[in-house]
Order: C-alpha cells, then structure tokens, then sequence
C-alpha cells in the first residue's frame, strides 16, 4: 500500500507514543479528528498498524525473573516455501517472542523468553534443535539491556549524551 506524508506522519508519530490522543495527533498532522481517526482505522485494517504495545523494564520488578536469549539458527529452507515453513514452525513456541529472516552467516534470528538459563537452554536442546530442518544453535543470553526500540533504558545515571555542535 503507498502511503501519502500525513499518513506517515500519523504511524511515526503513535509509533513513538501510541497512548497520544488521536486529538493530539489531529492538531500534528494539521487534519480533523475525524480524518485522523479513519486513517488510524484503515491502517489497522491493513495491518500497517499492527498492534499497540507498552515497552516495560523488567528488570525492576523483582517478581519477574525472566530471562530473554537471541539463539541464532542455521537451517536448510524447504524447495517451493523457502524459510517461511521453519520460521512459522518456530514462531509457533510460547516462548518464542520474534523470528527475524537474517543476512549472513546464520540465517534465523530467535528472541527466546523462559524463567531460567537453563528453561530457555532445554528449550534449545529439546525443541529448537531437534526440528528437522534446524542444522545449528547459537545462543546469546542477553545480560542487560541498555536501549530498546530508540528508548533508552534508566542506566542510574544521569543522560550524558554529547551534543556537537556544527
């Protein structure tokens, strides 16, 4: 689907803050509530917008001792559907978060979530790599998490960007 300026404008806009009011985004835009809000419905009916999430820092709760690894897979696609047959396998996993096609060495990249190392290391061992398809793992467990979809994450310390000027 081409997309026009304001139409763009309205995905960036409620891409950085989807909790803004649409009146707010309206004024943005320079177009009515009414414009703005049949525009948010027909990309929602396109799935251009797909959902609405929150971004939560999990490590400050401390009843939630989740753990997240990214495990790089090596496969051998399938002749006629290519990777989107082990893919849609993979992606099916509760604890599966994403599956991205990659360029490179590995040609899957997996986001894993489990409540220990070793939960997200059995689902490694007994279900990822023991598809088919699958010829190898890497596993990354991630440690901590500094930025995360352009927001960057409370460090304890005070924002010390450095600013250049021209």
């Amino acid at each position: 689907m081409k997309l026009n300026a304001q139409q763009i404008e309205i995905i960036e806009i409620l891409e950085k803050d989807a909790r803004m009011p649409l009146e707010d985004v309206a004024k943005m835009v320079g177009l009515s509530l009414e414009e703005t809000t049949a525009i948010v419905k027909q990309l929602e009916d396109e799935k251009i917008l797909v959902r609405y999430i929150s971004l939560v820092d999990w490590t400050k709760v401390e009843e939630h001792p989740g753990v997240r690894a990214m495990i790089d897979v090596k496969v051998t696609p399938k002749q006629g559907v290519g990777f989107d047959d082990i893919a849609e396998r993979i992606y099916r996993f509760d604890q599966v978060q994403s599956v991205y096609l990659m360029s490179g060495v590995y040609d899957l990249s997996v986001i894993v979530e489990g409540k220990s190392m070793n939960e997200v290391a059995n689902f490694v061992s007994q279900k990822l790599s023991t598809l088919d398809s699958v010829i190898s793992t890497t596993t990354h467990f991630i440690l901590k998490k500094y930025k995360h979809d352009g927001t960057v994450l409370e460090t304890g310390k005070e924002d010390q960007r450095i600013v250049v000027s021209p």
